[in-house]
């Protein structure tokens, strides 16, 4: 068991605070709003009961969960004896270089610093600090109790010992770590996801398709075996030869497609009014949080139903 501080105890920290909390390890939150820590804690009281029911606590009770966190309202409190530090402050590179700075101050020396940033190098936050070499980016997918993926991402300075201990740390907590070998802006998933929505706003922008029709593209065909395999593995067994068989016979076509897809749309122009419109024909915006509460549900569901399948069929 470890200490984990989650500092900013917004959307991403409470998040983080159940993964890691699930994983058997104590949690300390700190916020610079000092009722921010209350807030996560109230609402991750009232979401364990359903994490639960779905065995998506480790065989755990939700207040066993719950005991394991820790409001603070001073730092260098929660940062005491933490052998992991997870940041979520603001998307903002000054933010993240002051709160950087004190961490490395007020940390103890072997703790990892970590940034839940989605769109920040660690580089660009992290080159003036005497221990630079133990901080990186750990970037999930939200939520990290319910999606595994994390991306670590290292600055150029650092240690490849402080990356090997943050996946293992990673992987013990049940997490699925996207190991980058140097940083690179948008990381992994944002680039794959950038890829597909600019085709996405493209298709639409162009009058080949309608909203619904490219969601139903992902939702009821790519999607299907996404949520379980990648994309090479995808085409490794889309041919009979397996990867190199495919690229032999399908290559071709993508090269014929390539040349269109340079072409960015202007996703806040025109086609937003288009897009905006029929989403919103089809789920007023009044509705919004209702559907959220309802992705999630769904996301609960797959997860237990992949813990499942891992457990029974051979790898």
């Amino acid at each position: 068991m470890s200490k984990v501080a989650i500092i900013g105890a917004g959307f991403i920290g409470r998040a983080w605070a159940i993964s890691f909390a699930r994983a058997g390890h104590t949690i300390a939150l700190w916020d610079q709003d000092a009722a921010a820590p209350g807030k996560a804690l109230s609402y991750i009281e009232k979401l364990l009961p359903d994490l639960e029911a779905q065995d998506l606590l480790n065989g755990n009770k939700a207040t066993a969960i719950r005991n394991r966190m820790q409001a603070f309202t001073g730092l260098n409190d929660a940062l005491a004896d933490a052998d992991y530090v997870q940041e979520n402050t603001p998307e903002n590179v000054e933010i993240k270089r002051a709160i950087f700075t004190e961490l490395d101050a007020a940390a103890p020396p072997a703790a990892i610093l970590a940034s839940s940033t989605s769109a920040i190098l660690p580089s660009a936050f992290t080159e003036h600090l005497a221990g630079r070499s133990r901080c990186l980016v750990v970037h999930p997918l939200n939520p990290p109790y319910l999606i595994p993926a994390a991306e670590v991402v290292p600055a150029p300075w650092t240690d490849p010992g402080v990356v090997t201990r943050t996946a293992d740390f990673l992987r013990a907590a049940g997490h699925a770590p996207i190991v980058m070998k140097r940083e690179l802006d948008g990381f992994v998933m944002n680039r794959l996801q950038g890829a597909l929505l600019d085709e996405a706003f493209r298709l639409v922008a162009s009058g080949h398709a309608s909203v619904e029709d490219v969601d139903i593209g992902i939702r009821e065909g790519l999607a299907l075996r996404w949520s379980f395999m990648g994309p090479f593995e995808t085409i490794d067994l889309n041919a009979p030869g397996g990867v190199r068989d495919y690229v032999e016979r399908y290559e071709s076509i993508y090269k014929r497609l390539h040349a269109e897809m340079l072409t960015r749309a202007d996703w806040g122009g025109p086609v937003l009014n288009e897009i905006e419109t029929e989403r919103r024909k089809r789920l007023p915006a009044t509705r919004l949080q209702e559907r959220q509460a309802w992705r999630d549900r769904r996301l609960m569901a797959l997860a237990a139903h992949k813990r499942r399948m891992a457990q029974e069929l051979p790898q």
